[in-house]
Order: structure tokens, then sequence, then C-alpha cells
């Protein structure tokens, strides 16, 4: 594992037309040494989860800002059992209400980071989640 790049999917789904939170992080995480998939804007769950499987990613993040999170959510979580590619850790962050946050937990979500949640601590989640999610 040691000589294991982490590779992460930063995503964006649905009709959110804003993408300055995902490239930040984006950015925060190649700079902390891991490859980046982003998958650009007005994504399906159903095709974020297709490139995670063909990417062979260790994390999937997406960014939410349209408020639409616990509608499109759901529907990737399934996809991600429906690939059985349940091993890869979600991570959901964006404008996210705290009383949403168990929500999203509950449905397997690994971590929530709501708008103005440090970026640092973001990136050691995601390699934390990344070096103990079992893949590799």
């Amino acid at each position: 594992m040691k000589n294991h790049t982490i590779r992460v999917l930063v995503a964006k789904i649905g009709l959110d037309g804003h993408d300055r939170g995902g490239l930040i992080i984006a950015q925060a995480l190649k700079e902390a040494g891991m490859e980046v998939i982003y998958t650009g804007l007005k994504n399906t769950p159903e095709m974020v989860i297709d490139i995670a499987v063909q990417e062979d990613v260790d994390v999937i993040g997406v960014s939410i800002l349209s408020g639409a999170h616990l509608v499109v959510m759901p529907i990737l979580m399934e996809e991600l059992r429906k690939n059985n590619a349940e091993d890869i850790p979600v991570v959901v962050g964006g404008v996210i209400p705290p009383a949403d946050i168990p929500k999203l937990r509950a449905m397997g979500i690994k971590e929530v980071f709501p708008a103005g949640s440090a970026i640092k601590g973001a990136v050691e989640c995601i390699r934390n989640l990344a070096l103990s999610g079992g893949k590799r």
C-alpha cells in the first residue's frame, strides 16, 4: 500500500451548476499528493458510480450546493450497492443543514463537510478513509 497513490473522485450531481467548492477541494487533494478524477457538472448518480468503478477510486467525494442532497445521495448509495462497490467510502460537502447530517450518515455517507468546513480537515479525513477503507 505504501506505493499506492490515493485516487479520489470529486463529483457534481444534478443540475447544480456551481463547482467552485468541488474544484477547491480537488486542488487541495492534488496538493496533498492524491490523484483526483473530476466529473465536471451535471452528472447522474449512475454516471458517478460508473466512473468510480471504472477508475477504481478509493473515495468518492460529492459536492452539492443545490440542496438536493437528500434526493440524490440515496440514489448514489443504491447505485454503489447495485455495482457491488460498497467498499468505496463516500463523503459529501456543500450547503448541508446540520439537521440533515444524521440522515446522510444513516444512508452510509462516511463524512459530511458543511459549507465553511476546514479544507485541511477534509483532506485528512479523505486520506484516512482511503487508507482504512479496505479497497487496497
